[in-house]
């Protein structure tokens, strides 16, 4: 006997089969769902502050094209850095375009990916890879913080170890180099499970370690005239002008115990940002500072170290940039027989969308600069900060700080900052018959505040996460982390000037 199976295919109640290729469905029937677009509140807002940026371009007169774009290019990839959740490195090598390709600027952009900072963070990475492997960054990271036994007391005893080494090397890209092996070695120890929140999976003590380092590194330059180029041109100029001069025991004097108060206030903003409490009072076992001989790897790595510091440090005796000093080292490194690691090892080590991050940035900021849009924006709002007609030393103190301090956002370049203001300031300081020493120095103290966008610092782009590894900070947390520490800083320097400067020879 046979029995007829019905092989038909079963249709559940409620669902509809599937079409076939080129069909439509019954009329009164619904199609195949498709997948929709969900738009969040916080893409609307981007959205809607992009066209606002473009249509703000527009309106001022007397700018060059040029201009209009770079400002426009920067305003967008602000934007998008901080309300969307497009890769950074993306953002930045898009904004390099806008401001570059469209008014024959594709050279610069071209040329960016051969600036000096590129290959400082290629080879930097390779360092900090090699330092890493031979195990010499476990020993360094130890004997810094060896004695931590909580996080927030190891964030502590590493903003106390970076501040001494504005002295010891001056250059903070030189200081992000060294620190950059510390603070993958740090990240291992330091945290815990990923935590749920953070953009991505991103692990929170990581993230705060790599937005405390290159901030102490740059807020502690204010301590020594030597911190940064802007200084030494700052100084230049107040000599061409006025005869005068500040000495290095001088800045010493009026800096350090700025720098002292500026990173522990950045130290302590990192962690009621980023961190929990709990998270804070976690313990820590750091390992012991090995007492053990050296391994070979580690002489090795640690020989090379050491004469790259000194390279950087007689960086004015033998001419080699910072960057090149450190591909020199990068290349000892992975040297054949005699280094630590392989060059294909090496070249694994480096975070190559942070490389393209880097470039792009470059293109923006020099766009930002060659075309004037810095300067008219830095020159409009010294016009319109009405400092000409304050009375109180106070309030002139308070302005000066918050239109140099605020400079970075417009010019990114630290030394074209101090060109850009300095001058004026002296000119404001001959008007109003203020005492030019004190000026400058003011001046220069918030020229050194540029934490709000990575593109601001050398330092800051060797630290960024551009490819969402969860191994650095991304834009938006620099910037939620500026919204702190930028009032606080003009805050610091009123009081300073208060307490302080006013009382050892700084006086308006």
């Amino acid at each position: 006997m046979s029995v007829d199976v019905d092989t038909r295919p079963i249709t559940v109640v409620g669902e509809h089969p599937p079409y076939e290729e080129g069909t439509r469905p019954l009329p009164g029937r619904p199609g195949p769902r498709r997948p929709g677009v969900r738009v969040s509140g916080r893409t609307t807002w981007a959205a809607a502050l992009v066209v606002d940026v473009a249509a703000l371009v527009t309106v001022p007169d007397g700018l060059s094209l040029d201009a209009r774009l770079a400002l426009l290019a920067f305003g967008v990839a602000t934007v998008l850095w901080t309300l969307t959740d497009l890769d950074a490195g993306y953002v930045a090598l898009g904004a390099g375009v806008l401001a570059t390709v469209p008014v024959g600027g594709q050279d610069a952009l071209f040329a960016s990916l051969g600036n000096d900072v590129v290959w400082l963070v290629v080879g930097a990475f390779v360092v900090g890879g090699a330092l890493a492997r031979s195990g010499l960054a476990g020993r360094l990271t130890a004997a810094v913080v060896g004695r931590a036994r909580t996080v927030g007391g190891t964030l502590w005893l590493v903003t106390a170890a970076i501040v001494p080494l504005a002295f010891l090397v001056p250059s903070t890209s030189g200081r992000a180099a060294v620190l950059l092996p510390v603070h993958r070695a740090l990240g291992e120890h330091l945290d815990g499970p990923r935590a749920a929140s953070g953009g991505g999976g991103q692990r929170r003590v990581t993230r705060a370690l790599a937005l405390l380092v290159p901030s102490v590194v740059l807020v502690s330059t204010v301590g020594t005239l030597v911190g940064a180029t802007s200084h030494l041109v700052a100084v230049d100029l107040l000599h061409q002008a006025t005869g005068e001069t500040i000495s290095y025991a001088a800045w010493a004097l009026w800096g350090m115990p700025f720098a002292i108060a500026a990173s522990a206030l950045t130290c302590l903003a990192v962690q009621l940002l980023f961190l929990r409490r709990d998270e804070r009072r976690r313990a820590v076992v750091v390992p012991a500072a090995e007492r053990a001989p050296w391994s070979r790897a580690e002489r090795v790595a640690g020989a090379v170290l050491g004469l790259a510091l000194a390279g950087w440090l007689t960086e004015p005796l033998h001419g080699l940039e910072i960057a090149t000093v450190t591909l020199l080292a990068a290349l000892a490194l992975c040297a054949p027989a005699v280094g630590v690691m392989t060059w294909k090892e090496g070249l694994g080590e480096v975070s190559w969308s942070l490389v393209l991050f880097v470039a792009g940035a470059l293109a923006l900021g020099g766009a930002l600069v060659s075309s004037g849009a810095g300067d008219w924006v830095v020159g409009g709002l010294f016009a319109l900060s009405g400092v000409a007609g304050l009375t109180s030393p106070l309030a002139v103190v308070a302005v000066l700080a918050l239109l140099s301090a605020t400079a970075h956002l417009y010019v990114t370049s630290h030394t074209v900052r101090a060109i850009a203001l300095v001058p004026p300031s002296l000119y404001l300081a001959a008007s109003l018959d203020l005492d030019a020493v004190a000026v400058v120095f003011l001046v220069s103290i918030g020229i050194d505040y540029c934490l709000t966008l990575p593109v601001s610092s050398k330092a800051l782009l060797v630290f960024a996460d551009a490819d969402d590894r969860g191994d650095g900070f991304a834009p938006r947390d620099l910037l939620r982390l500026s919204a702190v520490l930028l009032p606080a800083w003009v805050a610091l320097v009123v009081v300073t000037y208060e307490v302080w400067w006013s009382r050892t020879g700084l006086a308006l």
